[in-house]
């Protein structure tokens, strides 16, 4: 966030805060940190790759029946599951496959298991330009396939997924229309429907029968989301760290929970007024919404798997990557529930709702599942439409919309400049009285009493000279939560996945080239070497102007490009901004005053030349 970058109050937006003082310094210090924090919790904050630990919420599943009745019970006796139904025996004698396209995806099933082999996004592009299959190939070979079924037997799991279902059809099938599996056995009934329309929601239906009982099978997406190689650093990640391409989402009793990742273990049952569950990562998800949530039951899957460290190169040291994925069905033997799998696209999720309370489809939307965060997406969602509207309104490039907001934004913010500018000034022309002040009271320990009366004369003589000791720091205070919530849009906006920018291929992703860092480090730089700052330490002047701005390039060296991009506008507009105050009467007097009080600690002439030339 470009009023970061200079420690001085006067780099903040143009003013200069002279002898700020210490408090001042100590607010800037205190943004410095926050943006540390902020950074350092998405490094240091991410799930280890073993499972999480239960919850006291949570309920394990049951190990060891086979089939259960309507309520969930377990059905009869074993013996009695084994008996043969007197009936034909109805299955295929090979594997087909059978394709249904719209104008959205084209979906690929094998009649193994009436599961889907490839669900390919026909607008989006995986790393290598192909169009998106949100199947990931090598998890889905270990962990299952979606819509494959999920039972608490394995062995009765393992035969419904692998079993060679008869289609209703094979070749291709055009939406709007329909796909039934049939599959009869041994007393073993399953009958797997779905359902197309133009849309990305596909409606399916799953029903298992032993000896004519139900038995509690869900609808699962297990293997998390096809695009987990693009994960690499996309998240602020350092070369090496693999971050988790896949989490959890639920609506329960019509309210997202937010805290859905460490309520979960493995194999895992969860049962509730569940509107809507799935498996997200920043820019996709794959998310049911049970026909009837008072029934839903939920499984939480997840496991790990070695995937390289460098995507670009197989052959790269294996690093452990989450899978996360999930069951869904209805406690009475019978499921029934709609699959949205998709981009995480605002207006599509927006129009789609859950079942609500009076078995209608108006219930929660989709749209939290785009994380902007509960109090962040005050700000992220306005500035995202902002940032749409100049896309779709004659500036089609995502990189030029980020850059015309931050001019706008900045102009926007000329006011308070001016106003912290002021306010510079009148502070640097009281500092000879501020440090008199100081030094009355120089003799007494930091944990004295009687410093609390330096306190009030300080502040009395702010008041008698018309000094707002705070008026530098509203541009920082009101950058701080934009700063934050631009990251959040570029993090979690699937429109600026892939959107490029002249050498940018990927704005989600960090600048390639570097360049984008580098200017930051310039610019930041200059703009605090043509500040002047009487009042403060050589060694924490030396500190701000060449350690916070390596710092902060070198944080931005690893995320989003579409954020350098923002931050290093911001910069320059500033640096900018501080040449125009140089010039101005406000900025000549600033220097004058800097120029005098650094001839009088003992600069002499040539510490007041090194001034006067930084004007």
């Amino acid at each position: 966030m470009p009023e970061f970058q200079n420690p001085n109050l006067q780099a903040q937006g143009g003013g200069a805060s002279g002898g700020g003082g210490g408090d001042m310094r100590s607010l800037l210090v205190l943004g410095f940190l926050a943006i540390v924090v902020f950074f350092g919790f998405q490094y240091f904050t991410k799930p280890k790759a073993d499972a999480p630990q239960n919850p006291p919420q949570t309920q394990s599943a049951p190990s060891q029946p086979a089939a259960q009745g309507t309520a969930g019970q377990p059905a009869r006796s074993g013996a009695s599951l084994q008996a043969p139904v007197t009936g034909p025996a109805i299955a295929a004698a090979a594997e087909t496959e059978t394709t249904v396209e719209n104008a959205n995806y084209r979906i690929v099933f094998t009649n193994r298991g009436a599961q889907v082999k490839h669900w390919v996004l026909k607008h989006y592009f995986d790393s290598t330009g192909k169009p998106l299959d949100m199947v990931q190939a090598e998890a889905s070979a270990r962990f299952g396939l979606p819509l494959s079924l999920y039972t608490y037997d394995q062995g009765l799991t393992s035969q419904l997924n692998d079993a060679l279902y008869q289609s209703s059809t094979k070749g291709t099938l055009w939406a709007p229309n329909s796909l039934t599996f049939h599959y009869v056995q041994n007393g073993l009934e399953v009958v797997k429907t779905f359902r197309f329309d133009a849309s990305y929601v596909v409606t399916a239906e799953a029903q298992v029968r032993r000896n004519g009982q139900p038995v509690r099978a869900l609808l699962a997406w297990p293997a998390g989301l096809g695009d987990m190689e693009e994960f690499e650093g996309r998240s602020g990640g350092v070369p090496g760290m693999r971050t988790t391409p896949s989490s959890f989402a639920w609506s329960v009793n019509g309210k997202q929970d937010t805290e859905a990742d460490r309520k979960v273990s493995n194999t895992a049952t969860l049962e509730g007024d569940y509107q809507y569950a799935g498996t997200t990562d920043l820019y996709f998800a794959a998310a049911f919404l049970p026909d009837a949530p008072e029934r839903a039951t939920v499984v939480t899957l997840h496991n790990t798997i070695d995937l390289p460290s460098d995507p670009s190169n197989p052959n790269s040291e294996k690093k452990p990557a989450h899978v996360i994925g999930l069951a869904v069905g209805d406690t009475s033997g019978y499921t029934k529930v709609r699959l949205y799998a998709g981009p995480k696209q605002m207006d599509l999720l927006a129009s789609i709702h859950a079942i609500g309370a009076d078995g209608k489809p108006d219930g929660p939307s989709l749209e939290p599942l785009i994380q902007f965060g509960d109090w962040l997406g005050i700000i992220a969602k306005p500035l995202f439409l902002a940032l749409r509207f100049l896309y779709e309104h004659g500036v089609p490039n995502w990189g030029w919309a980020i850059i015309i907001i931050t001019v706008l934004f900045n102009t926007i913010l000329l006011p308070t400049r001016v106003m912290m500018m002021r306010s510079s000034l009148k502070m640097m022309r009281i500092q000879p009285k501020v440090e008199a002040l100081k030094k009355r009271y120089a003799h007494l320990k930091m944990n004295d009493p009687k410093r609390a009366e330096m306190n009030t004369e300080m502040m009395s003589l702010y008041k008698t000279e018309g000094v707002n000791m705070y008026g530098g720091c509203l541009p920082m205070l009101i950058q701080m939560p934009l700063f934050f919530a631009y990251f959040r849009v570029l993090q979690n906006t699937v429109e600026l996945r892939q959107a490029h920018w002249f050498w940018l291929s990927d704005l989600s992703a960090p600048d390639p080239l570097h360049i984008l860092p580098i200017i930051i480090i310039v610019s930041m730089f200059l703009t605090q070497f043509i500040t002047p700052s009487p009042g403060m330490d050589p060694n924490q002047r030396r500190m701000m102007a060449i350690m916070m701005p390596v710092i902060f390039g070198f944080t931005l060296w690893h995320y989003a490009s579409g954020l350098a991009l923002y931050w290093g506008t911001g910069n320059l507009i500033n640096l900018g901004i501080q040449l125009s105050i140089n010039q101005s009467h406000i900025g000549k007097e600033m220097h004058a005053i800097a120029a005098k009080r650094a001839a009088k600690k003992g600069g002499g002439p040539s510490n007041q030349r090194t001034i006067q030339g930084r004007r």
